[in-house]
């Protein structure tokens, strides 16, 4: 399977293929070795055998429409965008930027934690990638940013409280 994942506006080309018991993932054409375990829920182990054994706990959580995803690698949360370029989990290349996204986006949390910070009210012009709610999760914490540039149109926490998993944090027209 090969698909396209936008991190920090920069595109990656990505192909995982099954290779006996482990797999192969190759990223912008550098391939790896990498055995893969389930952990509890959606998280994953995955130790990458070319690499000395190097091991990294990773979980992906769907954070929005257009693709937007928090992919967490042992307990720091990056967001990222798959570039299916259709469908309600992808959006075309060129969107990195916010542009062309339209209609209400939610802001999600990627994982159970408890805001510490909220740095957005309701009717605030925001810019896409704009930090508006930073929630401390496993002992670190996490900026999740504006999806596209809008208006806040709902923000639904506080500082101090806690949140679970895919709880609702914001909205941003």
């Amino acid at each position: 399977m090969t698909f396209e994942i936008e991190i920090n506006g920069r595109l990656r080309t990505v192909d995982v293929q099954p290779a006996g018991a482990r797999f192969t993932v190759t990223i912008d054409g550098r391939a790896r070795t990498v055995d893969v375990a389930r952990l509890e829920g959606d998280a994953l182990s995955l130790l990458f055998v070319d690499e000395g054994g190097a091991s990294r706990s990773v979980s992906v959580t769907r954070t929005g429409a257009g693709g937007e995803l928090a992919v967490s690698i042992d307990g720091t949360v990056v967001p990222a965008v798959l570039n299916t370029g259709r469908g309600p989990w992808g959006r075309r290349a060129g969107h990195a930027d916010g542009a062309g996204i339209s209609g209400p986006q939610r802001l999600v949390a990627p994982m159970p934690g408890k805001v510490v910070r909220v740095l957005v009210a309701p009717g605030d012009t925001v810019k896409a990638r704009q930090p508006l709610v930073v929630v401390e999760a496993m002992k670190m914490e996490n900026e999740l940013r504006s999806p596209k540039d809008g208006v806040v149109r709902d923000v639904k926490v506080g500082e101090g409280m806690s949140v679970e998993a895919g709880s609702l944090l914001a909205v941003v027209e």
